[in-house]
């Protein structure tokens, strides 16, 4: 056998099966992803302080009402764009929202510390991912974080669509 012909054989049998099976893994992966974009309906936000969760927006009903600090129960229709959509969609994705615990609620029950509480919600055409979190929360520091910037990135979606349509 001529060294070429060694090179053509082990080209065929292990680097052309190997290339198509990455391409058909791969292909299917990104196909049947379990969140897509394309597929996106909703979010729902609410938080507050413990069971309270008073402060909510729906993106499908364009629904938002918050209080003030002086106390005052605000409602208005807010619409956020299908951008700042897609930003959040993509944020969530970039921080692992999708493999969140549903519940990551402080699980020491003896001591009675009211904290802030936030229910966050994607909404898809055949599924949601749900999640329940407490500022309190005691788990992975890693996974705390990501719930915290995931809530600051979708105040201030919320926060920049109120002044653009305040304007």
């Amino acid at each position: 056998m001529s060294n070429r012909f060694k090179k053509i054989f082990l080209a065929a049998t292990v680097v052309v099966p190997f290339l198509v099976y990455c391409l058909y893994y791969y292909g299917m992966m990104v196909k049947n992803a379990p969140y897509k974009f394309a597929d996106f309906q909703s979010i729902v936000f609410k938080y507050g302080k413990g069971d309270s969760l008073v402060n909510t927006y729906n993106s499908k009903t364009g629904e938002y009402q918050y209080m003030t600090k002086s106390g005052e129960l605000i409602k208005k229709h807010l619409r956020v764009s299908k951008d700042e959509l897609l930003y959040l969609h993509r944020k969530a994705s970039d921080l692992g929202f999708w493999n969140f615990p549903v519940d990551e609620t402080k699980r020491d029950t003896t001591i009675k510390v009211v904290s802030p509480r936030y229910f966050i919600q994607f909404n898809y055409t055949k599924k949601s991912k749900t999640v329940l979190y407490d500022d309190a929360f005691d788990g992975d520091p890693s996974l705390k974080d990501a719930n915290q910037r995931l809530i600051k990135e979708i105040q201030k979606v919320l926060d920049e669509a109120e002044i653009h349509q305040q304007k």
